[in-house]
């Protein structure tokens, strides 16, 4: 059930199989100011030969926290695709829960500028990331 914290424009929309894979799930939202929580299930499954979750599906999860961060401040009007992403790989991740933070810096006419961060249960930064995003009407992208 969601909570006043959680509730959105997310709540109403079927999560797509990349992020069921990721375990995805809102914990925290504050769409008026373009900020979102996300946890994520990071499986052993997802581990490179020295054990830890591989930085393909750490992008992922940023990419997967940031970009909800900007549906959910324009109410589900504009869908954020990608235009490139940088990230910075700070502490290795074990297999266990993640944390995905995402923020809106700045919303334009046809561009967004996002911020993201993924942290452990220990509260650990493992990865920050920021992105620029394609402004795109949600009835045409998903329509």
């Amino acid at each position: 059930m969601m909570t006043a914290d959680t509730a959105c424009a997310l709540d109403d929309l079927p999560a797509p199989p990349c992020a069921r894979l990721l375990g995805w799930r809102i914990l925290a939202v504050k769409p008026k100011e373009g900020w979102i929580k996300v946890g994520f299930d990071a499986r052993w499954e997802f581990t490179n030969p020295a054990g830890y979750i591989q930085g393909g599906f750490l992008a992922a999860m940023l990419d997967d926290t940031m970009g909800p961060a900007v549906f959910t401040m324009t109410q589900g009007r504009l869908y954020s695709p990608t235009i490139e992403m940088t990230v910075s790989f700070l502490n290795p991740a074990r297999p266990g829960p993640l944390v995905g933070e995402g923020r809106v810096v700045q919303l334009g006419k046809s561009i967004a500028f996002l911020e993201g961060s993924l942290t452990d249960a220990a509260g650990t930064l493992i990865a920050r990331a920021t992105a620029s995003a394609r402004l795109v009407e949600a009835e045409k992208a998903f329509g």
